[in-house]
């Protein structure tokens, strides 16, 4: 494998441990610092808000060399990370928390340009998905970990780590990425010219309302397992796991299948699936080990559609290739802000730990008619090549 897309990796594996880690967190940082959970759950939104920020700030330094903004992007990693870990009360943590969100939606956009720049032809968007694979070994392995240093030693470990995994990134993009040709500058205006186009905004349609509809399931996974299917709340931290490999098979096999056939074709197909596996949560939840099988299921579909997506829009932006893979990400997380908040409604509606699976059908059915309508309009029947 191409040690600059392992390099490449490490920063996303250092952005899943800043962005997952927090859920399983809450309650120790609420205890440490002396907050409610509810004013600790801020803390979640504070980094949502910085990768909001970051995204658009990738502007100011469009004629940076992109290995440049790669390590300038670690180096915030690292530091807000490291902040967060010695914050003496909530308001530094929650500053602490913005700046890490801040390179998050940059990272990811200036590494699926990188990435598809060292890519051989014909595998760039394997090599989106080898540099996604990092955040998904965060949540496979990172996580679990950091949660469990967090209540074994103290959850600032947790930050700690998440900041050694930025500075090994820095290290690791210095040595081993090469320098790449920084992309035409089309001035300031000219980065906002692709938003003119319809594809980009099938894109970030399909995120946004299509990965909504799956993480109204996944944001309330735990109780589901535990008060629906019954698994002891010791059970967690192994499903977890699984949910994780869910996410790391996905991811890579979907990338693989993008490289061969054509990436909206294979998101459509890949998000699509998740109606079906939706549905059999809503009426098998109780069963414990198909439970534990349509949650991997489940994960696989919600990382699947990740890198020919990610990948795509770097395609579908031309001149302003930077902010549109980095807005994607903003997509992401307005689509999970999203999703948490329907299902809690429905929740506190009284329907039930099932129904927000239900809930989440008809959302995508929306997100996968608009990927596939990118498919049958600009895809189907091009050659590869040609997109490329």
């Amino acid at each position: 494998m191409n040690r600059s897309l392992i390099a490449l990796a490490f920063g996303t594996f250092a952005l899943g441990i800043a962005e997952f880690l927090m859920m399983g967190i809450l309650g120790n940082i609420s205890s440490s610092l002396d907050i409610s959970i509810t004013q600790a759950g801020h803390l979640i939104s504070a980094y949502a808000l910085g990768v909001c920020c970051g995204a658009p700030a990738l502007l100011l330094v469009r004629r940076f060399p992109l290995k440049r903004i790669l390590l300038l992007l670690a180096a915030v990693i690292a530091a807000g990370n490291l902040m967060a870990a010695v914050s003496p009360d909530f308001w530094t943590l929650f500053a602490a928390r913005f700046i890490s969100g801040l390179p998050h939606g940059a990272y990811f956009g200036v590494g699926a340009i990188v990435a598809r720049k060292l890519a051989k032809p014909g595998r760039e968007v394997q090599a989106v998905s080898i540099m996604i694979a990092g955040m998904t070994v965060a949540t496979l392995l990172g996580v679990p970990a950091g949660t469990w240093l967090t209540n074994t030693v103290s959850w600032r470990v947790a930050f700690l780590i998440a900041s050694l995994a930025g500075l090994l990134t820095f290290i690791f993009i210095r040595h081993w990425v090469p320098q790449v040709a920084s992309l035409p500058d089309t001035g300031f205006k000219g980065q906002f010219r692709f938003l003119k186009t319809l594809p980009p905004w099938l894109i970030f349609g399909g995120v946004l309302i299509g990965q909504s509809g799956i993480y109204c399931w996944y944001s309330y996974i735990d109780p589901l397992l535990t008060d629906v299917t019954g698994f002891p709340a010791g059970a967690l931290s192994w499903l977890m796991v699984l949910a994780g490999l869910g996410m790391f098979v996905g991811n890579l096999a979907a990338g693989r299948m993008s490289d061969r056939l054509k990436p909206s074709l294979v998101a459509g197909i890949v998000q699509s699936s998740s109606i079906v596996i939706l549905l059999l949560v809503f009426f098998f939840a109780r069963i414990p080990w198909l439970a534990v099988v349509l949650t991997m299921l489940g994960t696989a579909s919600l990382f699947g559609s990740g890198s020919p997506l990610q990948s795509s829009i770097v395609v579908y932006s031309r001149g302003g290739e930077m902010l549109g893979a980095a807005c994607i990400q903003i997509a992401y997380n307005a689509g999970n802000a999203f999703a948490a908040w329907i299902g809690g409604v429905v929740i506190g509606a009284g329907y039930g730990y099932r129904y927000p699976a239900l809930t989440g059908i008809p959302l995508v059915v929306i997100g996968s008619t608009l990927i596939f309508i990118l498919y049958f309009r600009n895809e189907r029947g091009k050659v590869g090549k040609e997109r490329r």
